[in-house]
């Protein structure tokens, strides 16, 4: 299985977001105005995202802008979880992908985890980052 995001017109900008936080890339990435509909397509929607694939620490992630029309409701009932096996990166991975966005649970040492931290970047997705104890 694999998260697909759906954005407020900024999925391209998220993804290179992403890949500097993650060390990924975006694999694939269409716009409206490229897709077949693009004749149909707003001219201010033409080089929003129709679809973009994203890959990171052998991960995948899709996701789009929402096509014009429907309006975007955030972010509801989910959130995306890195794993790391070294304190000191899964903190870089924190503190990077909280850039501009809020900590709702300090990255620190847990019962269950030698790191982890909560978050929502600056698009409003929420993120975990945690980092198992060696004997996990």
């Amino acid at each position: 299985m694999e998260a697909y995001l759906s954005f407020n017109g900024n999925c391209a900008e998220a993804f290179d977001f992403y890949g500097k936080c993650l060390g990924g890339k975006t694999l694939f990435s269409m716009t409206f105005g490229d897709s077949p509909m693009g004749p149909q397509t707003p001219d201010d929607y033409k080089g929003k995202i129709m679809h973009a694939t994203f890959e990171a620490r052998g991960k995948q992630i899709m996701g789009s802008d929402m096509p014009p029309g429907m309006p975007f409701e955030g972010y509801k009932g989910f959130t995306l979880s890195v794993q790391s096996s070294d304190v000191e990166e899964g903190r870089k991975l924190f503190d990077a992908l909280g850039e501009g966005g809020k900590v709702t649970m300090p990255y620190a040492p847990t019962f269950w985890a030698a790191g982890f931290g909560m978050l929502v970047d600056k698009f409003g997705v929420p993120w975990m980052v945690n980092v198992q104890h060696a004997s996990q």
